[in-house]
């Protein structure tokens, strides 16, 4: 089985910065994308930030120079730095992996259970 843990989120004030963190775990053979989705109340889930493992990345217009993605792919774990936050970024942060488990499957995505930023003005 695969564990995806995040850990970061909090309350912040508008102008400030957090950094989530996401590990994977389990009996992984290989990652080949890791990214950041965001959940706001009534709001459909969306794509915030992905890399893949070359570190090319693909951001969210709404967050292009404001918050970047990076990857320890040593410790299977990606990170997202978000800085100048705005009250519209206030939502719950899913990490995603796009992994597989062995050599003779093809891969498949995974989530974590989510870590709450909630920017205050």
């Amino acid at each position: 089985q695969v564990q995806l843990v995040e850990s970061g989120g909090g309350l912040v004030q508008t102008g400030g910065s957090l950094r989530l963190s996401c590990a994977a775990s389990g009996n992984i053979f290989s990652i080949n994308a890791m990214g950041w989705y965001r959940q706001a109340p009534g709001k459909q889930r969306e794509l915030v930030a992905a890399i893949t493992t070359t570190g090319n990345t693909n951001y969210a217009d709404s967050v292009k120079g404001r918050f970047t993605i990076s990857r320890d792919n040593a410790e299977n774990t990606v990170y997202l730095q978000m800085n100048s936050l705005k009250a519209e970024d206030t939502a719950v942060y899913y990490c995603n992996a796009d992994l597989r488990l062995s050599a003779v499957r093809n891969s498949r995505r995974y989530w974590g259970q989510g870590t709450q930023v909630t920017v205050s003005s």
